[in-house]
């Protein structure tokens, strides 16, 4: 049975000012979420901030976020890192805080060979009994889990049972799928590529557009899921420029100012993220209000 079918979101970490995490804004925005049909929360992802969160803080957001949503829907901690040690503790801990289940980045930065990461996620899944998400993005890590890793991790490690894919390599995911034979469930980790990783076989998407456009988001899904293949691909194409203006600085550069421009406050970025630039903005905007979205 699959974590979750649907929309997950990739959730922001929102800030005070003075860069402290804002659990309140945290606890506003899980509720908006959760009013809007999100399917789960994905907390400290790359979306997240994670990487500029300490340990305890990183610890504690997953905690708010797991007390606060109370099993309404799943909660999915991110607690990946390019230190497998690190990874155990992350995922452990996550674990007795009562996360249904976990989201493992690709190590980045010190780019493990395939031989590596195979031994790298089996020694993380054997420290927990929590099904595992691996998430796919080598842009962001330099890392690629190629299509014969992945299918041998879930073969091979009982509680490795999805994939993010935000490789944006829509063959590679499609020889995933072949080679899989069912033995993995996909969500699309490219929210300009919903649709097509549905059609592939997927069991949803994890998602940055969700924090601006959860509804939206969830009925992609939902309409692909029940046969509605025109209507939800109508909306995979009418969200497409906006999901072009949330990737055209890194993410969550994008989103952040988004939620802020809708009211949100979900505060600033901690560095080394910075500001959008104005231009940018202009174009955010531009596509937020085609969208149809409501700026405050």
């Amino acid at each position: 049975m699959a974590i979750f079918e649907g929309a997950g979101v990739a959730i922001v970490t929102p800030m005070k000012e003075n860069g402290e995490v804002n659990y309140e804004k945290l606890g506003e925005l899980l509720e908006y979420q959760i009013a809007n049909s999100t399917d789960a929360i994905i907390i400290c992802g790359t979306t997240g901030e994670s990487s500029t969160l300490s340990h305890e803080e990183h610890l504690e957001v997953i905690r708010y976020a797991i007390n606060k949503v109370a099993k309404r829907i799943p909660v999915i901690a991110g607690t990946g890192s390019n230190c497998t040690e690190t990874a155990v503790y992350l995922s452990q801990e996550a674990e007795k805080m009562g996360a249904d289940a976990l989201l493992l980045v690709t190590p980045y930065y010190n780019k493990a060979t395939q031989k590596g990461l195979i031994k790298h996620y089996t020694t993380i899944a054997e420290s927990v009994k929590l099904p595992i998400i691996l998430y796919n993005v080598p842009g962001r890590t330099g890392c690629n889990i190629l299509p014969e890793t992945a299918v041998t991790l879930a073969k091979n490690v009982e509680n490795i049972v999805a994939i993010k894919e935000a490789s944006g390599n829509i063959a590679q995911v499609a020889k995933l799928m072949s080679l899989a034979d069912g033995c993995i469930d996909l969500y699309s980790g490219e929210d300009g590529q919903v649709v097509p990783a549905l059609s592939l076989g997927g069991k949803g998407v994890i998602s940055v557009l969700s924090n601006i456009a959860p509804k939206e988001t969830h009925d992609m899904v939902k309409l692909y899921l029940e046969g509605k293949t025109k209507e939800s691909c109508a909306i995979q194409l009418k969200a497409i420029p906006l999901v072009d203006a949330l990737f055209c600085e890194v993410n969550p550069i994008p989103v952040k100012t988004a939620l802020n421009l809708m009211g949100f406050e979900v505060g600033p970025l901690r560095g080394p993220l910075c500001e959008m630039e104005e231009a940018n903005k202009q174009k955010l905007i531009a596509a937020m209000k085609d969208f149809g979205i409501a700026l405050a």
